[in-house]
């Protein structure tokens, strides 16, 4: 049996997130040590998604999975071997989505139903987008009535939510009269979930949203709805997702660059409702030189900085100077904007740990193993018509990569021609196989849970420091969270905008150092951060590189003058972060020096045997900085 090769967190991330019970049907059931959890991946990846593994290929991709060479997306880990696949298809192992809000109904049902789902949903709401939503309607009232004469009583089920978030927005948008429900059925408060995990928040989330939506559109009554408010539909629509401890949502909003209202809706400074948390917001930028100067307010510590994304070239090319893929579809990105997605779109994901991989032989064979899963995933049904077109045609996937900043130079140079062997190998494999050739394959994702699991650097990141805190959220009912407080490990309520705890999610901390000789974002410059974006856009990603940016104040001037001579060209997206004095409370990453990392490890035990189950998982941060929290 191979040894799994463990990072600092490796452990207790993997039980916190992945680890199902080996008995679905019994309550006082073990959950799973991670050689189930892989025995479980390989068989799902015949039984289910009819890879059609030879028995020594099944042996060989065990190695890989249990020697973290390589790692399934982090929705695989979870759902593969499930019934769930079985009912839902695709959606239920797709990572991402993402819409445009061009219609009044279907684009914010749509992302409330793949939230729920698990995944995280990007949206573009760009004034030639929203400008073709018809004007709403005279004011309508939408009134809670727990009897059973309501108009409509809302189904105990996450298509019973949707339903009636449908026939709120069908209200102020198409007919304009209003409608009672109720909310009998729903299931109460701390009801285990099945099947995707978490508890049931009970009905008083869903009902506050449906009020908080109501009152948004009352106030454009006779008039059209603004890019700004759609923000805040989907906001909600987030925040009545996560507030149940059912999952974690992650959203990025894309908006126009010179839509002042929009850049200006995470400025805490100016004061914002506490929804607008829950996404990272984004501009079309395709000509850098256009940005107005408000653009840079949240650079300076007064906000979020906004990330840039170059739609026009997302369209033209693969990697940097390839023409030969162009991505005609393509409207915007998934919450981490590592993958590039058409309307209804979905992102299928994987990982290489590169500092794991001995030879550029087996990085192309790992490669293989890992797209040859996502591409039969890619051909499974989807229950929402539109996402199984889109999916179907492009057969899109992002294998990427882990821990470039602790990989030597040879493993780093490997990257070029195991590119040019995967989309060889797609084109013999789609044609054996009768699949449509994918459209990308390849990304570079922030990576922040995978990498964890083996304790590298996230993605294309260095090291944040050498000695650390990493926060990590969890249900603050997780059985979890009682064994950290007897672990010694600090847990505290999250706190939103306002200053008010958030009494749903807990904050854990935990002392963390990378090895001497990894490289860590002090020791880069932001300008040589951004050139390994540029490198990695030329020799890896055919989608894009999501990597934050790590900077200084004092570094904003040469980080403008270096994006108005490369960004044109040569970034499909980029972000960024202060490396300190960012303004975020309960940051999920904070560097601390040697002593205070021995002080914190000396008041700790080590988590190495655990048992939590379905009903405890929160969520993870796949993205480096906690923006994408998603299983």
């Amino acid at each position: 049996m191979v040894e799994t090769p463990w990072g600092p967190l490796g452990y207790v991330t993997y039980k916190r997130t992945y680890a199902r019970r080996l008995n679905e049907n019994n309550t006082n059931s073990k959950t799973e040590e991670f050689e189930n959890t892989v025995d479980r991946i390989v068989k799902a990846s015949d039984k289910q998604l009819k890879v059609g593994f030879s028995p020594e290929e099944e042996k060989r991709l065990k190695e890989i999975l249990l020697g973290l060479k390589g790692s399934v997306a982090g929705r695989f880990m979870w759902q593969l071997g499930t019934k769930t696949i079985d009912r839902l298809g695709l959606m239920s192992l797709q990572n991402c989505a993402f819409t445009v809000v061009n219609e009044p109904v279907r684009p914010f049902t749509w992302a409330m139903d793949a939230l729920m789902l698990g995944s995280g949903v990007g949206y573009n709401i760009q004034r030639e987008y929203v400008y073709e939503l018809p004007k709403l309607k005279r004011k309508v009232r939408i009134i809670r009535k727990d009897t059973n004469d309501a108009d409509f009583i809302v189904p105990d089920s996450r298509e019973g939510w949707v339903k009636l978030l449908r026939k709120t927005l069908e209200s102020h948008f198409i007919t304009g009269e209003g409608f009672t429900y109720s909310t009998i059925c729903v299931r109460g408060k701390g009801t285990p979930i099945k099947g995707f995990g978490g508890v049931a928040s009970g009905p008083e989330e869903l009902c506050w949203g449906i009020r908080e939506i109501s009152k948004l559109l009352n106030s454009r009554a006779g008039k059209k709805a603004r890019p700004i408010d759609c923000l805040d539909i989907m906001n909600i629509i987030g925040y009545i997702v996560v507030a149940g401890n059912v999952r974690r949502s992650a959203q990025i909003a894309i908006g126009d660059y010179d839509d002042i209202q929009y850049l200006e809706a995470k400025r805490w400074d100016l004061g914002i409702p506490n929804w607008r948390a829950m996404s990272n917001n984004s501009v079309v930028c395709n000509d850098i030189s256009l940005l107005p100067e408000q653009f840079w307010e949240g650079y300076n510590g007064n906000g979020e900085p906004y990330g840039l994304i170059n739609l026009k070239l997302s369209r033209e090319i693969g990697r940097t100077g390839d023409t030969n893929y162009p991505d005609p579809d393509v409207a915007g990105y998934n919450p981490c904007a590592e993958q590039s997605l058409a309307p209804f779109e979905t992102c299928c994901l994987a990982e290489i740990h590169l500092p794991n991989i001995e030879s550029k032989e087996e990085l192309i064979e790992v490669a293989i193993y890992l797209y040859r899963i996502n591409k039969h995933s890619l051909a499974l049904p989807c229950h929402a018509k539109e996402t199984e077109d889109i999916v179907h045609k492009n057969m899109r996937m992002g294998i990427g990569i882990t821990g470039y900043c602790m990989a030597t130079e040879e493993q780093q140079s490997w990257l070029e021609e195991t590119y040019k062997e995967l989309r060889e190998f797609d084109v013999h494999y789609s044609k054996e196989k009768g699949f449509p050739p994918s459209i990308k394959l390849t990304t570079v994702k922030p990576s922040g849970t995978l990498s964890l699991l083996s304790g590298v650097t996230p993605g294309a990141h260095p090291g944040y420091s050498h000695y650390h805190i990493r926060r990590i959220r969890m249900a603050s009912d997780s059985a979890l969270v009682q064994v950290c407080k007897q672990n010694g490990y600090k847990v505290e309520f999250q706190r939103n905008f306002d200053g008010s705890d958030d009494t749903n999610t807990v904050v854990v901390e935990f002392p963390c150092k990378f090895p001497e000789n990894t490289v860590v974002s002090k020791d880069m410059k932001a300008l040589e951060q951004l050139e390994l974006v540029k490198k990695l856009q030329t020799e890896w990603s055919d989608n894009s590189v999501s990597v934050t940016i790590y900077y200084r104040k004092e570094e904003l001037d040469g980080i403008k003058e270096w994006l108005n001579s490369n960004y044109n060209n040569n970034l499909k997206t980029v972000s960024f972060l202060l490396h300190s004095e960012h303004g975020f409370d309960q940051a999920p990453l904070e560097e601390i020096d040697r002593q205070k990392y021995e002080d914190m490890v000396k008041s700790v035990k080590p988590i190495t045997n655990c048992e939590v189950n379905e009903e405890d998982i929160k969520g993870s941060f796949e993205c480096a900085t906690g923006a994408c929290p998603i299983k």
